[in-house]
């Protein structure tokens, strides 16, 4: 079995489902599958129960990690209606500022035009402003934040026509980076049906998929959108919308290296470097996933370590599994056992300052 030493991996967007819903996932379960995909850091979004948009509901989500998380993590701060006043104190505390310019899940969608400028403009540049914003949304995005001279990063590009727009953004100067998700360029519209096919933004077309790939040169990032729901609710009457993926990443884009889409450096650059640079994220010392790229695995549920209990990629055939996680010089994870306890895991931003080593 010959292994290779990869740099811990990082998720800028995940859904951990704390607080509020920790029937689908928390910050133990979902830490605990970020881990066996191979990843050292992930970065938590606000739409729970309730939004994180202030500082008490921060709290309750640093409180739950604090005693929960197994591999590091930072969390992000909702952009609402009534937040433009409170929300830039809050950025020394958060990864970033998550602006909702489409439907989700959750309450957090901006509508006012006014509320979206307000906080691009006031929302300190040493943070990062990450939105999600399809279609119409995007073009409105990218004007709005060239015109406070500030970056935006563009969560879950989905469609040919956005990743065009974000390549000619960035042909032009404009301050832009994107992630696209796994199941953004392995799956497309027919490939899943009923509820469990639904998620925001939804699946594309094959073509949509192929420009993704066309365009591998302008995506900054691979993030999973981590989103667990239970099979019971993605089979009922009112589907929401998501996917869990933390687990089946790697395995999906290695095998487009070895497909020959994409190098190993073109991997990690989009899971390791850019994240770690475009976020702002200290260096986790004595950090690293040890993994055997040839290790064939089948993709079943009832094998991960997430809460919802299913994944849109059952029964799929993959090769490269991991095997040991270090985390900050301990063994975290080893052949399918997490073993980094509960409320190991450090908050990478703490006041602005990175977490020492």
């Amino acid at each position: 079995m010959a292994t290779i030493r990869l740099p811990g991996l990082i998720d800028p967007h995940v859904h951990l489902r704390e607080p509020g819903a920790t029937h689908k996932e928390d910050f133990d379960s979902g830490t605990a599958s970020a881990l066996a995909g191979g990843f050292t850091a992930v970065l938590a979004m606000p739409n729970t129960n309730p939004p994180l948009t202030d500082a008490p509901s921060l709290e309750l989500a640093f409180a739950a990690a604090r005693t929960k998380a197994r591999c590091d993590y930072g969390v992000f701060l909702g952009a609402a209606e009534d937040n433009l006043d409170r929300a830039a104190p809050l950025a020394d505390s958060c990864c970033g500022l998550k602006l909702y310019l489409d439907q989700t899940f959750g309450p957090l969608k901006l509508g006012r035009l006014d509320r979206i400028a307000g906080h691009l403009e006031r929302w300190p540049r040493r943070r990062p402003a990450a939105a999600h914003a399809e279609g119409r949304s995007l073009a409105l995005v990218l004007l709005l934040a060239a015109l406070a001279d500030r970056p935006v990063h563009v969560c879950h590009v989905s469609q040919a026509i956005e990743i065009r727009l974000i390549r000619l953004a960035k042909e032009r100067g404009f301050k832009v980076s994107c992630e696209v998700t796994p199941h953004h360029l392995f799956l497309a519209q027919g490939d899943l049906s009923g509820g469990r096919a639904e998620a925001r933004p939804p699946l594309a077309t094959p073509p949509d998929r192929q420009a993704l790939w066309d365009n591998l040169a302008v995506i900054d990032c691979f993030a999973t959108d981590h989103a667990p729901h239970t099979l019971a609710e993605k089979d009922g009457p009112n589907p929401p919308p998501g996917f869990p993926g933390l687990e089946t990443a790697l395995g999906l884009l290695l095998s487009a290296v070895r497909q020959g889409r994409m190098t190993m450096d073109d991997l990690l650059a989009r899971c390791h470097t850019n994240p770690r640079r475009i976020f702002a994220l200290p260096e986790q010392p004595q950090t690293w996933v040890e993994m055997d790229p040839e290790a064939a695995w089948q993709v079943r549920a009832s094998e991960l370590h997430s809460r919802c209990g299913w994944t849109p990629f059952e029964g799929m055939s993959l090769r490269g599994r991991v095997r040991r996680v270090q985390l900050r010089g301990a063994l975290a994870f080893e052949d399918g056992g997490v073993l980094a306890e509960p409320g190991y895991g450090r908050n990478l931003v703490v006041e602005g300052q990175p977490v020492p080593g």
